[in-house]
């Protein structure tokens, strides 16, 4: 059995608030996977993705952080971290319904 740290144990459970649709948790993702902190690698396509979610629920923080990693991204990149985030939705919603 994998022993978890209290890092990835603050990733697995935002994951979970993430499927219900806690925004909050979206955001926290973001900069996880933006920093490459708390057991994630830096991956600014999934740290793309977790600020979109964020944004398109209001989080007006994440739309800066999505604003200030896209420098940093090819379009090819941002395409694909906007591909990612509507396949989260698009499962999160089947999972709920």
């Amino acid at each position: 059995m994998l022993e978890t740290t209290g890092e990835d144990l603050l990733v697995a459970t935002c994951l979970a608030a993430a499927a219900q649709g806690d925004v909050s948790a979206y955001y926290d993702l973001g900069v996880a996977y933006s920093t490459g902190s708390h057991g994630v690698d830096c991956d600014l396509i999934e740290a793309h993705k977790w600020f979109n979610l964020a944004a398109a629920s209001g989080h007006g923080e994440a739309a800066l952080c999505r604003a200030d990693i896209s420098d940093e991204m090819t379009a090819r990149e941002i395409a694909e971290a906007q591909r990612r985030a509507r396949e989260w939705l698009s499962t999160t919603v089947r999972k709920a319904a």
